[in-house]
């Protein structure tokens, strides 16, 4: 896939960028596999997985190949960790529990070559085949092709949304459902009244600032439809584990009921 970013071209034409998480996946095919389902880009869990980062830079190798975009969610201003994951060739880093807008700032300056940021240039990009390409170019390039994802996760985030999406060089502020609810004291109430606002102030941000609004841990079809129908576009859609119980509990169930 040297040379596409599938998530990033969704995005810039008002497409959904479908995403799928990968925790339970050690193995390269995952890439090829999650490519041939249809999803548009993979979010490597290094934050509540224990993925070493070898393996996730594997996976994002072969994600380029298999034309599915590879995105790595750190821990917590892993900073160190997310330049290796992008040298090693991932198109993106998800970086969770940011609040504010300088904290959005010091992000990108981490995570973009000059002029937006300072990261540190390493020769040998995985995204142009290993080319020597000019060093201009190259981290033009790049800059431009890696996904600056800023995870909103309290409600001072939705609050500080519109500052946040005014930041240069982040790309798409993605809502964590799961944590949102925790920290507004509605935990699983993904359909509350306060979810459903936190959503529409965020998407509006966005457009503001011509950024992609994303979206995780709503996984319940018509609460799909519904924020999607809002104008969500960045979209988590599960994880590598939630499908296999999916599919395996609904085998298992027909067998039984065979029997």
């Amino acid at each position: 896939m040297t040379g596409r970013n599938p998530a990033r071209e969704r995005l810039a034409k008002g497409e959904l960028a479908l995403g799928i998480g990968l925790r339970q996946a050690r193995t390269v095919d995952i890439a090829a596999v999650m490519a041939t389902c249809g999803f548009d880009w993979l979010f490597i869990d290094l934050e509540h997985g224990t993925m070493p980062l070898d393996i996730a830079v594997q996976i994002s190798c072969a994600a380029l190949t298999a034309g599915i975009t590879p995105l790595v969610r750190v821990p917590s201003r892993q900073y160190a960790l997310a330049t290796r994951a992008l040298d090693g060739g991932a198109l993106g880093i998800v970086m969770p529990h940011v609040d504010t807008a300088e904290e959005a700032k010091v992000i990108v300056d981490h995570l973009k070559y000059p002029p937006l940021g300072h990261r540190s240039v390493a020769g040998g990009q995985a995204y142009l085949g290993f080319r020597p390409v000019p060093m201009a170019e190259a981290t033009r390039t790049m800059n431009t092709e890696t996904l600056v994802v800023v995870m909103l996760e309290t409600p001072q985030a939705i609050a500080n949304a519109d500052a946040i999406a005014a930041v240069p060089g982040v790309d798409v502020l993605l809502i964590g459902t799961n944590d949102l609810a925790m920290e507004m004291g509605i935990p699983g109430e993904f359909n509350h009244a306060e979810i459903a606002r936190a959503y529409e102030r965020v998407i509006a941000a966005c457009r503001r600032h011509n950024k992609a609004p994303g979206m995780g841990g709503v996984y319940v079809e018509d609460l799909l439809a519904k924020y999607i129908g809002l104008g969500m576009r960045m979209i988590l859609s599960g994880n590598d584990l939630s499908l296999i119980m999916a599919g395996g509990s609904q085998k298992t169930k027909f067998l039984r009921g065979l029997g």
